[in-house]
């Protein structure tokens, strides 16, 4: 079977790099197109794929729009014909080329449908398949939703893929003797980024302040960083992020992507935006409810984030450990909650169509995918 993989984000590819492993181990040839996204091409070059690059052309008023998106068909439609792609699957806003081909499309989705309506109108009719974790609120498309007990992000951090190298650290120099904390700057520009607040100056300088004494602080942007805080900027290989991150004491940020990959890796993760107390994410509302491996707090109420840090900054008590250890074990009831979710996919993918039948059955072993 010939796949087609589309990237259109950084965290696609971690999302889908250990399924695409899989199914080339399994025989199958796999393609990659992706598009022009931070560093996602640099991801796909250091993991050595062979990939198309689809350029989105100016996207300033209406016909320009509607310009670009035709261009993105049109070459999602040769990408698809010169490789004879049997499927699809990934999460773009090319799908119809793929349905004019007459091949099943599997949408990969953990954003509600109320918090990215524009991307789910578009997307989501074309889509054969909708893979979604069951806290994820699909509207009108729960009927071509297949909803699994699992995460998104665990795909690639799930502990039968990704395990903490400490050597890493050293390779990018960061010291941890004593805690660190890691700070993430979002670009917030995404298409459900409209209107979104995050972590000003005033806000980043505060946590700097409070978090200084007891640690070393490491922040990674998206967006151009204010002088003051150059000489925290971590430069890094971003491959090597989710290791950085799992031996952080605390993450912050305003980016929800990375808030849910600490979740994952037990780190107490804060996020700082607008989207909290205005739009409740099903998959955050479950990490922080549920499992207490994230807290959401509103950019409208910096004094309550203060007060979150230090009470964490409690807890871990100058080393670290006692933070650790408490977030760790939330960590191991959410995994012996969830399945493996890249065997999951790979399974699905390989058995499809007979797998879409079968998981759709109310008595479907899900338990086949945990060890």
């Amino acid at each position: 079977m010939n796949v087609g993989i589309f990237l259109g984000h950084p965290a696609h590819f971690h999302n889908l790099k250990i399924v695409a492993q899989n199914l080339q181990n399994d025989g199958h040839k796999v393609f990659f197109a992706i598009k022009e996204k931070d560093i996602l091409e640099t991801l796909c070059k250091e993991a050595g794929y062979n990939y198309i690059k689809l350029r989105e052309g100016r996207r300033n008023g209406k016909w320009a729009l509607i310009k670009s998106v035709l261009g993105m068909e049109y070459h999602m439609y040769k990408f698809i014909k010169e490789n004879k792609i049997d499927l699809l699957v990934g999460t773009t806003l090319s799908f119809t080329a793929a349905k004019i081909n007459r091949i099943p499309v599997f949408a990969i989705a953990e954003d509600d449908a109320y918090i990215a309506p524009r991307y789910v109108n578009l997307v989501y009719p074309f889509a054969t398949e909708i893979f979604s974790p069951i806290s994820c609120y699909n509207g009108r498309y729960e009927a071509k939703s297949t909803k699994y007990p699992g995460f998104q992000k665990l795909t690639s951090l799930h502990p039968n893929y990704f395990q903490p190298d400490k050597s890493v650290l050293k390779k990018n120099n960061i010291d941890d003797s004593k805690p660190y904390f890691l700070i993430r700057f979002a670009s917030l520009n995404a298409h459900h980024d409209e209107g979104v607040g995050g972590i000003s100056t005033e806000v980043a300088q505060h946590l700097i302040d409070m978090l200084s004494p007891n640690g070393n602080i490491y922040i990674t942007s998206e967006r151009p960083l204010e002088s003051q805080f150059e000489q925290y900027r971590l430069h890094i290989d971003p491959l090597d992020i989710h290791h950085v991150m799992a031996y952080a004491t605390i993450y912050i940020g305003d980016s929800q992507s990375m808030a849910n990959e600490a979740a994952m890796l037990g780190t107490p993760s804060l996020r700082f935006n607008s989207f909290v107390g205005n739009k409740k994410i099903g998959v955050m509302e479950e990490l922080e409810h549920v499992y207490g491996l994230t807290f959401g707090i509103s950019y409208k109420e910096p004094e309550k984030l203060y007060a979150k840090v230090q009470e964490l900054l409690s807890i871990a008590n100058g080393t670290g450990d006692s933070l650790r250890k408490v977030f760790q074990k939330r960590r191991q009831k959410m995994l012996a909650d969830k399945i493996d979710v890249t065997a999951f996919f790979t399974w699905f993918i390989e058995n499809y169509p007979a797998s879409a039948q079968q998981t759709k059955q109310p008595d479907f072993n899900w338990k086949q995918f945990k060890n």
